[in-house]
């Protein structure tokens, strides 16, 4: 206890610190760090314009040309690959034509052929017809000639057979031509 009442005595016994004012508010100060406020903005004004400002500039500068520079060639390339895209659909374009020029004279040459082949084919063919149907007809007359012959054997067979005697030929003859007649 006695330690601590010594502690509050010494406490109490010691004055009061005299306050001091932070330095750059101090009052009596003022001129000089105006003065020295104006010195330190001015040279960094200074060297700010001359050193610090003209570099950017010319990055800014620098940069701004480079942009211009690739817009131009940018327009340029853009330009040449429009060109290029009409060139190459023009020639497309021709290409087409030409294979569609070309597949319609395949097709009238290829049918011009085909009716050649087929009228040669329908000639050859009424030919063997022409031919075929004149063998017929000599097979058919030959058969009409040998009819009225079979006729008149037939007709004697049977009149033989029933009659039981020689049937007279002419007598057959002018029966089988009224017949016909």
């Amino acid at each position: 206890m006695a330690s601590s009442l010594e502690h509050t005595a010494t406490t109490q016994a010691q004055p009061a610190p005299a306050k001091e004012v932070f330095p750059p508010f101090d009052s009596t100060n003022f001129g000089s760090l105006l003065i020295w406020l104006a010195l330190t903005f001015g040279l960094l004004y200074w060297l700010m314009s001359r050193v610090a400002l003209p570099r950017v500039s010319g990055i800014l500068e620098a940069r701004h040309n480079k942009i211009n520079a690739d817009v131009l060639a940018a327009h340029v390339k853009r330009k040449e690959a429009d060109q290029a895209a009409a060139d190459y659909q023009k020639t497309l374009a021709d290409a087409r034509s030409n294979a569609q020029s070309l597949a319609q004279e395949t097709h009238a040459r290829l049918a011009a052929e085909a009716d050649a082949k087929r009228h040669a084919l329908e000639a050859e063919l009424n030919a063997r017809l022409v031919a075929a149907e004149k063998q017929i007809e000599a097979t058919k007359a030959k058969a009409m000639a040998s009819v009225d012959q079979i006729a008149q054997d037939t007709a004697a067979a049977i009149l033989e057979h029933i009659t039981g005697k020689p049937a007279d030929p002419a007598t057959i003859a002018d029966a089988i031509a009224k017949l016909k007649a």
